[in-house]
């Protein structure tokens, strides 16, 4: 087969009526995660207590799961009222390079806001020498723009393959599906792609277990309120990590151990844990648990009442 213009996402086919359930529940939680995130961004961008590094970190993390739902739940209603499944092997590739970036930039970021707690908890006299804005924004950036170039030049690799199927068994545009489609030599693709997973998602996920090892050991060695002060701002974070690191544990292992047989629908479910469940739980949870954060929401709901 030629390098085809047009792959065709298979789950669709044949659902049936079921499809309009589905449509508003994927409506429902796209405008939960939508209004729960931007609710975070403005408070934190209207309350100018709140620009301090730990929260601006908290706000990079809502514009990005802003950024990669977006991605992904107007493709997947579209899709869902829809006849036909096709997409564009460009637009594939684009979507899938949105996904992606939105995953390796949430390991970035989580390991900028570990660093972030490590420096305040270790050396507070010299935490605003070191989280400068300057310093704050180099880190930001290289957190965005490193995972997004990797994944940008994973992209054109997939793009050069020539392709001998078009048939994904997905319900978005998966990196390595698309890779398996190919009959071309794929050795450069799966090697930069262990690249990528080892540099935006073990390194950090390393890096931040790490960090929060030294932040338990300073804390067993002090007081009982610096202990308690220590753990409520720590918590919430390894609350997302865990969600997180679980969420992409599921989606790798579905993708690359073939010999993993489960139920459709409990693959798929698995399979978009990623992309559902943290989008929605982060804001709940530093909503929550920052009382500065949820005093601004509140007012900003009530504001517009």
């Amino acid at each position: 087969m030629e390098n085809g213009t047009y792959l065709y996402l298979m789950l669709f086919e044949n659902i049936g009526y079921i499809r309009y359930a589905f449509f508003g529940l994927g409506f429902i939680l796209y405008c939960a995660i939508v209004f729960f995130n931007a609710l975070i961004i403005l408070a934190i961008f209207l309350e100018s207590t709140l620009h301090q590094p730990m929260y601006i970190l908290i706000s990079c993390l809502s514009v990005n799961s802003v950024f990669g739902t977006a991605a992904f739940f107007p493709r997947l209603l579209t899709d869902l009222l829809s006849d036909t499944h096709s997409v564009s092997r460009a637009a594939c590739i684009l979507q899938a390079f949105v996904i992606y970036s939105y995953a390796s930039n949430e390991y970035t970021i989580l390991m900028l806001m570990a660093f972030d707690r490590y420096v305040a908890i270790s050396k507070p006299l010299q935490y605003n020498n070191i989280m400068t804005p300057r310093i704050l924004s180099v880190l930001i950036s290289i957190s965005w723009i490193y995972p997004m170039l990797c994944l940008g030049i994973s992209g054109i690799l997939n793009a050069r393959l020539t392709m001998c199927g078009n048939k994904l068994w997905k319900v978005y545009c998966h990196n390595f599906e698309i890779v398996k489609l190919s009959c071309a030599n794929t050795i450069v693709n799966n090697v930069f792609g262990f690249f990528i997973l080892t540099t935006t998602a073990i390194m950090p996920l390393s890096f931040i277990l790490y960090s929060y090892v030294k932040i338990l050991i300073i804390c067993r060695k002090s007081s009982l309120d610096f202990r308690r002060k220590a753990y409520q701002t720590c918590i919430p974070h390894i609350v997302i990590l865990l969600n997180f690191s679980v969420a992409i544990f599921c989606e790798v292992t579905l993708s690359r151990v073939a010999t993993l047989q489960l139920p459709i629908g409990l693959s798929i479910i698995l399979s978009l844990e990623f992309l559902i469940v943290p989008p929605i739980l982060d804001p709940l949870v530093y909503g929550l648990n920052f009382p500065k954060i949820r005093k601004k929401i509140l007012w900003i709901i009530n504001a517009c009442k």
